[in-house]
C-alpha cells in the first residue's frame, strides 16, 4: 500500500481558498505517483465558508480582516485535520505556506500588512503535535525524493 499524505486541497486546485480560488502547483503530478494524496481544508472543515474574509493569526487568536475572531472555526478544522491524519495512517502533510491554518514556520503576522512572523497555522501546529511531519509547498519536490528514496528501500 502506497503511503496516505494530507494535502492542502487548495494545491490540488480545489477551490477553498479564503478568495474562492485554488493555488494548484505543478510537482503534484509527479507526487500523485509515489503516494496517496488525502485533500484537507481546515478552514471549511471548521465551518468557515468560501469565500470567507481573509484571516490571519495574532498570537492564540485567529481574526478577520474586519476584526471577526473565527479562532474557534479554526480550532475545529484542527481537530478534523488530525482525525483524517489518523484514519488514513498519514504521517506526512503537504500544507498551503503561510496560512493561518496550514502555514509552517512562517505565517503572516497578523496585521493584514503582508508581514510575516515566526509561527505555525492552527491546523499544522495541531498535526506538527500528533508526529505528523509537515511540509510546504515550497518543500513538495524535497518530500518527492525523500518518498522516492523511501520507496528504493
Amino acid at each position: 500500500m502506497r503511503e496516505r499524505i494530507l494535502i492542502s486541497a487548495c494545491l490540488l486546485g480545489v477551490n477553498c481558498r479564503y478568495d474562492g480560488g485554488g493555488k494548484a502547483i505543478p510537482e503534484l503530478a509527479g507526487l500523485m505517483e509515489l503516494c496517496e494524496l488525502i485533500p484537507v481544508c481546515p478552514e471549511q472543515l471548521g465551518g468557515l465558508p468560501t469565500p470567507r474574509a481573509p484571516s490571519e493569526r495574532a498570537g492564540a487568536q485567529v481574526r478577520t480582516r474586519d476584526g471577526r475572531d473565527v479562532t474557534g472555526a479554526f480550532a475545529r478544522g484542527a481537530a478534523e485535520a488530525v482525525k483524517l491524519a489518523e484514519r488514513f495512517g498519514a504521517r506526512r502533510a503537504l500544507l498551503k505556506e503561510r496560512s493561518p491554518s496550514c502555514g509552517r514556520g512562517t505565517i503572516y503576522d497578523g496585521s493584514f500588512t503582508g508581514g510575516l512572523r515566526p509561527g505555525d497555522g492552527v491546523a499544522a501546529e495541531a498535526l506538527a503535535a500528533r508526529g505528523v511531519e509537515i511540509y510546504g509547498e515550497s518543500r513538495a519536490r524535497e518530500l518527492m525524493d525523500v518518498l522516492g528514496r523511501e520507496r528504493e528501500l
